[in-house]
């Protein structure tokens, strides 16, 4: 039912509709704007936006699925005046049908007018097909609890007017595909990861009938087809392979040319190859976890054993655990060429969020080049010691045989680090390490063949650049060890120097497994998968041991073992990353929950030593602390600056820690706006009388208004 014109925003209701997840059919809608141009428009509250695109997914007569076509964001306060329906965040939401139509090998086709009579195509079409569906939300600027949902397009027909997918779709694929059941993206998505995963086909099955019941009825015939469904694509992966041609550049050509979308970055023509791989979800990730947040990079992976490395962008998410939203496979590391696949990567998402900026990004190798990152992402870097730590714990182990040789030497290397920030000379410290240690022949071969030439770049860069923290540390650790798991099984040696068995492997084992780790966190089903995902970083599993089980001493700790209560682990060096437990984890090289506990324990004891981070922290504020004093406003500045870091780290601390919310926010200053804001919300100019000698100064003083405003936006 459509109501007149309206012209104020003020005149429309605000619609909270009773049942849980709703549509467009359980909304009034209204329309708003002028004779010439209005839309149909509702108002809703922020918080039931999500219901409402669920809502919209599940039309019955056209299932489907809403991705972010396109965003935008204001800060509050950024306008001085404003129309009541300007938004504070814009977002546009498109039919993941639409809006472009593609064919089989990414080559825009239009509307097929017939059926393929084959019986090995899909049953319903899984690809763009043109839908011109879409609608806006936007949170409004002088209102941020209500939403304005303004829908340009709500059928789901292409540009020639006709029903491009849904049961609805005459053109469907395959003979009889009105009777078969809907299966959606994220249906079938969830059912491919299950398969990789190796989960037993009867409960891939049920899960997939589960899926398929929101959008039909459950029967015999519909269970039929689902079995068949499950078993069919089981066996299509089971004999799918990564060799589309015995060529291997030619393989990974076909596969780019069937795969456009996932491809950010290619050049292949002219020397060295490049391929920048990130799937929709992924860029969804990205866009989610990235803005104004932190990313990180695990790079030159297989850098012996692979064809080309392998390097990974991560962001953290809701768990703080690290997620792969990039996969970059080349071996150039200048700047020329990372500043190309970084511009591209980055376009693509201002492509959707104009507004998405990164606030730091974590390095985890000191010879890497970091002006492409500044230049890109305009952001502070960090530097990671995961990558050292692990490298040296591992031929500690394998090289010496005394276990108690094997934790003074990785204590004395952790020395050697640590005299960065305590006044002491670091290479009097490695010439003491390595006239001590010269009888550990094996070791000291590798670490002076190893370290020793470049030992001074990696002092220099963990000095100079700030030191990320032990929660990030072993997030990107993890996400190395599962992609070493993945990657290195013996069954694959043979492939390693093939570069499309590694896209392969990327984007359908690893691409599934941490979707359905985030689809398990986040709608709580699949329990094994979501527990095992939850504590799959040493930083979790440590947070699970209680304090009561930890004793600590005064070179060492010990801690209860959780599975077995009998067995004691022993933690030397407490409180350095460099701690040393005799637990097999640690033994292989990892960051262990022991080392994380103790270290936890110790930050908030007296007479241990401090992380890196934080000693890096600290030495960055005493170096803005020693602002020569004849350069006074310099020093002002920087003394601003650092008491409001300062207050903005405390409070974070403090809400981290705290178990009321409710305290925390007492606790914070009241913070008044200006009085021309308070009073001028939503105001409307007045257009007083004026003699015609003064109106080209009331056009000119109109103009720079919009100027000022314009440029507050920026």
């Amino acid at each position: 039912m459509h109501m007149d014109l309206i012209e104020s925003i003020h005149e429309i209701p605000v619609q909270n509709p009773s049942v849980d997840d709703f549509c467009a059919a359980d909304l009034k809608w209204i329309k708003f704007g002028t004779p010439e141009h209005h839309d149909d428009v509702a108002l809703i509250p922020y918080a039931r936006v999500d219901e409402f695109i669920f809502g919209e997914c599940s039309n019955v007569e056209a299932p489907t699925r809403f991705h972010i076509e396109r965003g935008r964001k204001r800060l509050k306060g950024s306008l001085l005046e404003f129309k009541s329906d300007e938004y504070l965040e814009y977002r546009l939401y498109w039919c993941s049908f639409g809006p472009e139509n593609y064919g089989e090998g990414g080559i825009i086709l239009p509307s097929r007018r017939y059926r393929l009579n084959t019986r090995n195509r899909a049953a319903r079409p899984q690809s763009m097909r043109g839908c011109t569906c879409h609608f806006v939300v936007k949170r409004l600027y002088a209102r941020p609890s209500s939403a304005l949902i303004v829908y340009n397009d709500r059928r789901h027909v292409n540009k020639s007017g006709l029903t491009c997918h849904g049961p609805l779709d005459r053109d469907a694929i395959g003979p009889g595909a009105k009777k078969i059941p809907y299966v959606g993206n994220d249906i079938q998505q969830q059912t491919m990861s299950m398969i990789y995963l190796g989960i037993p086909e009867e409960n891939v099955l049920e899960k997939h009938i589960e899926g398929i019941q929101r959008y039909c009825g459950s029967d015999v015939i519909v269970n039929s087809l689902a079995s068949q469904y499950v078993h069919k694509l089981g066996m299509i992966i089971k004999r799918s392979t990564h060799e589309l041609d015995l060529d291997d550049e030619a393989s990974v050509r076909i596969w780019a040319d069937r795969n456009k979308k996932s491809i950010f970055y290619y050049q292949e023509t002219t020397e060295p190859f490049i391929l920048g791989i990130q799937t929709e979800w992924q860029l969804q990730q990205m866009l989610r976890f990235g803005h104004h947040s932190i990313i990180a990079v695990d790079s030159t992976f297989g850098i012996k054993r692979l064809k080309y490395p392998l390097c990974t962008l991560l962001v953290f998410d809701s768990r703080q655990h690290a997620l792969p939203v990039a996969w970059v496979i080349t071996r150039s590391v200048s700047n020329a060429d990372i500043t190309k696949w970084m511009k591209a990567l980055l376009a693509r998402v201002h492509a959707v969020d104009p507004t998405w900026k990164v606030n730091g990004f974590v390095i985890d190798d000191a010879a890497a080049e970091t002006d492409p990152i500044k230049e890109t992402f305009s952001c502070p870097i960090l530097f990671s010691l995961w990558r050292v730590r692990r490298s040296w714990l591992r031929h500690i182990v394998k090289n010496c045989r005394n276990i108690e040789v094997q934790r003074e030497i990785f204590k004395r290397l952790g020395e050697i680090v640590y005299s960065i920030w305590a006044g002491v000379n670091p290479f009097a410290v490695l010439e003491k390490f390595t006239n001590d240690f010269v009888d550990q022949t094996d070791f000291m071969q590798y670490f002076t063949a190893t370290w020793l030439p470049k030992i001074e770049m990696w002092l220099t860069v963990m000095k100079t650049l700030p030191l990320a923290s032990q929660e990030a540390s072993g997030a990107i650790e993890s996400y190395h060890v599962k992609l070493k798991v993945k990657l290195f099984d013996d069954s694959h040696l043979g492939a390693l120097q093939r570069v499309d068995w590694l896209v392969h492997k990327l984007t359908t084992e690893l691409h599934s497994s941490y979707w359905l780790d985030r689809y398990a966190d986040e709608s709580d089903s699949f329990q094994t998968v979501r527990e095992e995902y939850k504590n799959s970083t040493s930083w979790h599993r440590a947070l699970q041991i209680p304090d009561t089980d930890v004793t600590l001493h005064n070179l060492f700790a010990k801690i209860v073992g959780q599975n077995d209560r009998t067995r004691v682990h022993l933690v030397w060096n407490p409180g350095s990353e460099f701690a040393f437990c005799d637990c097999e984890w640690s033994l292989r090289g990892n960051l262990c929950k022991h080392v994380v506990k103790v270290n936890m324990i110790c930050d908030d004891r007296q007479g241990y030593q401090s992380s890196t981070s934080y000693q890096s922290y600290q030495e960055i504020l005493m170096t803005m602390f020693k602002k020569p004093p004849d350069d006074s406003l310099e020093l002002d500045l920087s003394v601003a600056w650092l008491h409001q870091i300062h207050d903005q780290i405390q409070k974070l601390v403090e809400l981290n820690r705290s178990t009321d919310i409710g305290m925390v926010v007492n606790k914070l200053p009241l913070k008044w706006s200006m009085k021309k804001n308070r009073t001028s919300l939503c105001r409307r100019a007045v257009v007083r009388p004026c003699a015609s000698s003064s109106s080209k100064n009331t056009i000119v003083r109109k103009k720079s208004r919009k100027r000022r405003r314009l440029s507050s936006i920026r």
